[in-house]
């Protein structure tokens, strides 16, 4: 049974494929995926950002496209037909040209589809403008308290607290932790309804510039004590956003406390949301605001506890963003939703939990169509060496020590007397519970070259992918592993 060669396959990567999976989700001048088009980081001149906002337009100002006067955000269309948003500073902003391009450059390097990305600057005599992928669908703002024709649904205040908190866990991966003022105007829907957080927030403060808004009601206290911010800032900030999305109003985070320590907190939900979630699904939402709100910022979860919480509240998983925001299809309308496995779920919900369960039952059946060809000599010289890796790696396994597990499995692969796809599955979602997107993904792909019609290296790809923000990437696996999966219960 043939299975057609998917693009993550080992089939299109080359040989060296652990030191270009950098590139799946940060691509900087160097590492330029033509298949992006927004790969690298461009500096361009004024005339080139003079003609695709038509000379700076006040009809192409985008006024809830996460910023505010005095420095102001323009739509623009560039020659290549690529649609950006503009971000034009005041005279005074950024005196230090040098400071503002290596500040643009820094932020430039990050690449994830949980952000607006930075792709390129502009700096000519007092000039300073930054140029960022454009979000047409408009902000969190604009969706949870000015929405017109449905409230937000449920389902999509979760995935927008996840997919922020996944965008602040990527940030703080690569030094970038300190986000200024983040508000609902800092998250923006893609063409495809995803949110996302604006980069323009990741610049470090220029010099007209606040890090929080005046109105000190929503201000850490660290900030109003010191006029500095630290990464705990950021995380009280996320509390402020989760009584945003629970409420449906922006509500000041001592009443919010007030009625949490009252015992009140189902007056904090949103009105419009009744009957359409689970009082245990409220608590704990509530539950994880009031850690992100706490006075002592030491006492504050970080961004990586924040998508560990998030993550098993998610609902309507297999449904896309634009459905639940209520937005036409844009792009996607030629894009059909599968029915998916249990493993699939498991996988489209980054359930590790639960995939962890599936692969320990499962055990090493799937690779009784692989061939391990041994010379005698090789059994009696170097087997029984492997197989001991193996059988140490299991137990580690079977324990839930997964860096042992990965150090035992890794010997029994740089052994080279035997293949096995479970071996390279299970230090799959070991490298998953450690956090390690990028190798997982490149255990699934090798797994999936082993075993081309494998469906669990399919799905693990998927889950591997989804960690690294790459979504539609992800579905497109967790499709293929569906589809191989439903042809081998058929035969």
């Amino acid at each position: 049974m043939g299975a057609r060669c998917s693009k993550f396959s080992l089939c299109w990567w080359p040989s060296n494929i652990k030191s270009n999976l950098h590139d799946l989700s940060d691509n900087d001048d160097g590492n330029k995926n033509e298949k992006d088009p927004w790969a690298g980081f461009t500096e361009y001149n004024m005339d080139q950002l003079k003609l695709a906002t038509s000379g700076f337009s006040p009809d192409n100002i985008v006024s809830e496209h996460g910023e505010k006067a005095p420095n102001v955000v323009y739509r623009g269309r560039l020659e290549d037909d690529r649609l950006v948003a503009v971000k034009r500073f005041t005279k005074s902003a950024w005196p230090d040209s040098r400071q503002f391009i290596e500040e643009a450059r820094a932020v430039g390097q990050l690449r994830n589809g949980r952000l607006a990305n930075l792709v390129g600057f502009c700096c000519e005599g007092e000039e300073r403008l930054l140029v960022a992928e454009f979000m047409p669908n408009e902000t969190l703002s604009k969706h949870l308290f000015h929405w017109e024709a449905q409230p937000m649904k449920w389902a999509m205040r979760l995935r927008v607290a996840l997919y922020l908190a996944q965008a602040l866990e990527y940030c703080s991966s690569r030094g970038r932790a300190l986000y200024h003022d983040l508000n609902a105007y800092r998250i923006l829907f893609d063409e495809e309804g995803n949110p996302r957080l604006s980069c323009f927030g990741l610049m470090k403060n220029s010099r007209d510039g606040k890090s929080y808004s005046t109105n000190l009601a929503f201000t850490p206290p660290e900030y109003l004590r010191t006029g500095r911010i630290n990464p705990e800032s950021v995380i009280y900030s996320f509390g402020t956003l989760l009584l945003d999305l629970l409420s449906g109003k922006h509500i000041p985070p001592s009443h919010a406390l007030d009625l949490i320590r009252g015992k009140n907190f189902l007056l904090l939900m949103d009105s419009c949301l009744e009957g359409h979630f689970s009082n245990d699904d409220g608590t704990e939402l509530v539950r994880l605001a009031s850690r992100c709100l706490q006075y002592e910022p030491r006492e504050r979860p970080n961004a990586k506890s924040l998508v560990t919480a998030l993550t098993p509240l998610q609902k309507d998983t297999s449904v896309l963003s634009n459905v639940l925001l209520g937005i036409p299809d844009g792009s996607l309308s030629s894009k059909e939703t599968v029915s998916l496995t249990p493993f699939g779920e498991a996988c489209l919900r980054r359930d590790l939990t639960a995939i962890y369960e599936i692969l320990g039952k499962v055990g090493y059946k799937d690779d009784e169509d692989v061939a391990n060809e041994l010379s005698f000599q090789m059994w009696t010289n170097q087997i029984q060496e492997t197989l001991n890796s193996k059988k140490h790696g299991d137990s580690a396994f079977h324990a839930r020590n997964f860096s042992t597990a990965i150090d035992c499995y890794t010997e029994f692969i740089d052994g080279g007397t035997m293949v096995s796809p479970t071996v390279y599955a299970r230090r799959c979602l070991c490298y998953l519970m450690d956090g390690m997107a990028q190798e997982a993904l490149g255990d699934a792909m090798q797994a999936q070259s082993v075993s081309p019609t494998w469906p669990t290296a399919f799905y693990l790809q998927a889950v591997a992918l989804f960690s690294l923000g790459m979504d539609n990437d992800a579905q497109e696996s967790l499709k293929d592993g569906t589809t191989l999966e439903t042809r081998k219960h058929r035969n």
